[in-house]
Parts: structure tokens; C-alpha cells; sequence
């Protein structure tokens, strides 16, 4: 079935079907995540952040055979490998970059230069304006309830959507709290061109995370997740010991030194990819209060799009 419109500046930039975006989420975003959103008309998203750089080319080979259809690499540009992930990104000829947690003039030159569409995650309009002045084709502007790593502003994307608007003239995708179709379309009306969705496609049988972390998200209800560890990088983190852990130790005034112990290594690997839902660091955004199951990742894209269309068309919305 065909939604909504036929083409607007986000499906016509990235060459999809669906303004859609699958978010490139560490531990879940592998090919096979990516590939099924791909397929359904989408863009699906390698999650580079918890990828060496051989693994991620493994990723991306499996991604080709599995899709005809654009797809991207989300990469954290704090990452330490981060020449070598690019070196791999220009090799695979991957057409679509999301770049996070950086400064993105660094390396938005070379990955255009590679005929690379280049888009960047910012949590405020100053970081956008930033974003279009190192020439990226696009930006996403992640709102406060978005789940993983987020802005120190804590601005919601009911407001931060239409101040990034106002601030820039590039394609801008709204991420933070979007796992329907009605919540699709109120960005849209707010001056989004496109949605990034994250939560929402953890709870499928494509993502990479582990099902006791599947299964927790289910049970969340509004509340049972927090934004945690601002001396660091704020993420929010589903509610279990490790957070209590953390929460206490910030409450006591604990410098980052401290905190980084706690964190320890690999932390967010023994949560959401090896399931220690106890303490493990959980990361997921506050929309997983509205996720009751797990269904495949192309049914989710139907589902958002059947919703939308069917809203705008109650709204008479264009």
C-alpha cells in the first residue's frame, strides 16, 4: 500500500520511499535491522558506535546483499577508530552518513567529496546552524526524550523541531519520542520533512539486542526512564540497579573520575547486547512507555505509515 506523499525533500534526498529514518543504535542496529527497514522504504541505519572496524565492513557487505535499497552508517565521531570506520565507509561506496558526537566540519568535506549524503545529530538550533555551515545535506534534531546519548539543553522536540526549523534552510528530520504515525505527523506539521525513529525498531526480531532487553522495554511504563550521567555524556537509561548505582553516586556529588569507574568497560554491551537487565546500562528513549510488542521491523514501518496517512487524512493536513 502506498502513503503520504510521494515525495518530499527527505525521499527525494536519500532516494527512499517512506521519510523514515531507523536510527543507528549501538548494540541493535546491525545489517539485519537495516536491511529489512531498507526494504520496507525506509532508511536503515548501521550503528557504527559498537562496531570494530572490521566488523562494521562485515556489516556493511551483508547489508548490500540483503538490500537493493539506499542505507546509511551512523558514526559517532568521538569514536576512536574513526579514520579507519571512514576509510571503510568511502571503500563500501555506503551512500548515506549520519554523523553524532562531533564536531561535523572534520570529516563532512572528505565524505561529500566521496559522493557521501551527509547528515548530522544535533540536540539544539546552534549546533544545526553549525551543522549547514559544514555543509551537511541535512540535519536531525533530537529532542530530549530520545533515548542513548543526548543534549545537555534538555529541549523537547515539541520545541526544539520548530526553533531548528526556523534556524536553518536544510532537509531536517525530528527524532525524540516518535514511535507512530500521529507522532510522525505532528512532527511533520511542526517543520520536520522526515522522522527518526529509534526505540520503536529495538523491539523487533531484527535488532541485534538481546530479548531480556526486548522484553524490559515492553514492561516500561511512563517514568522508567531518566536522563543519567550529565558530568559525562547525558543518557538516558531505562530505570535498573546500575542506573540506582549511578543515580546515588550523582546525588552524593561523585566527580567523572568516579563515574567513569562506575561505568566501567562495556557496560552498555552487557545490558542491551548480552541482556544484564540488572546491570547492565539500558539505553532507550522515553516512547518505550508506548511499545507493547515486538514485530518485525517492516510491519512497524506499515504501521507508522498506514497511522499517518490515515491522520492526515482526518486533519486534512497536506
Amino acid at each position: 500500500m502506498d502513503h503520504g506523499p510521494s515525495t518530499n525533500r527527505i525521499t527525494g534526498l536519500f532516494k527512499i520511499r517512506y521519510p523514515i529514518i531507523q536510527a543507528g543504535m549501538i548494540w541493535a542496529s546491525g545489517w539485519k535491522l537495516a536491511s529489512a527497514v531498507s526494504n520496507a522504504g525506509g532508511l536503515g541505519l548501521i550503528g557504527a558506535g559498537s562496531m570494530y572496524p572490521e566488523v562494521l565492513r562485515e556489516h556493511i557487505q551483508q547489508c548490500k546483499a540483503a538490500t537493493s535499497k539506499p542505507f546509511g552508517v551512523n558514526v559517532p565521531l568521538l569514536y576512536p577508530n574513526i579514520e579507519q570506520l571512514i576509510q571503510i565507509i568511502i571503500e563500501e561506496k555506503v551512500p548515506v552518513v549520519f554523523t553524532s558526537a562531533g564536531n561535523p566540519k572534520i570529516w563532512t568535506g572528505i565524505l561529500k567529496a566521496n559522493g557521501i549524503t551527509v547528515v548530522h545529530v544535533v540536540s539544539s538550533s546552534k549546533f544545526a546552524k553549525k551543522a549547514e555551515e559544514a555543509g551537511c545535506d541535512a540535519v536531525v534534531a533530537e529532542g530530549f526524550e530520545a533515548g542513548g546519548h543526548n543534549g545537555k539543553e534538555e529541549t523537547t522536540t515539541m520545541v526544539l523541531i520548530p526553533a531548528v526549523r526556523a534556524a536553518v534552510n536544510i532537509p531536517l528530520i525530528a527524532a525524540g519520542g516518535i514511535a507512530s504515525g500521529k507522532q510522525m505527523l505532528a512532527a511533520m506539521v511542526l517543520g520536520a520533512d522526515g522522522v527518526q525513529i529509534g526505540s520503536r525498531f529495538i523491539c523487533t526480531p531484527e535488532a541485534s539486542s538481546h530479548d531480556n532487553f526486548k522484553a524490559a522495554i515492553l514492561q516500561a511504563d511512563e517514568g522508567d526512564t531518566q536522563l543519567s550521567m550529565k558530568k559525562l555524556v547525558p543518557v538516558r537509561l531505562l530505570k535498573n540497579d546500575f542506573f540506582k548505582q549511578v543515580e546515588e553516586a550523582e546525588i552524593r556529588g561523585a566527580d567523572e573520575t568516579e563515574l567513569k569507574e562506575i561505568l566501567g568497560r562495556a557496560r552498555a554491551k552487557r545490558g542491551m547486547f548480552e541482556g544484564d537487565i540488572h546491570e547492565g546500562e539500558l539505553e532507550i528513549g522515553q516512547v518505550a512507555a508506548l511499545i507493547h510488542e515486538i514485530k518485525p521491523a517492516a510491519e512497524v514501518v506499515e504501521e507508522i505509515m498506514t497511522e499517518f496517512t490515515a491522520t492526515q487524512k482526518k486533519f486534512m493536513i497536506q
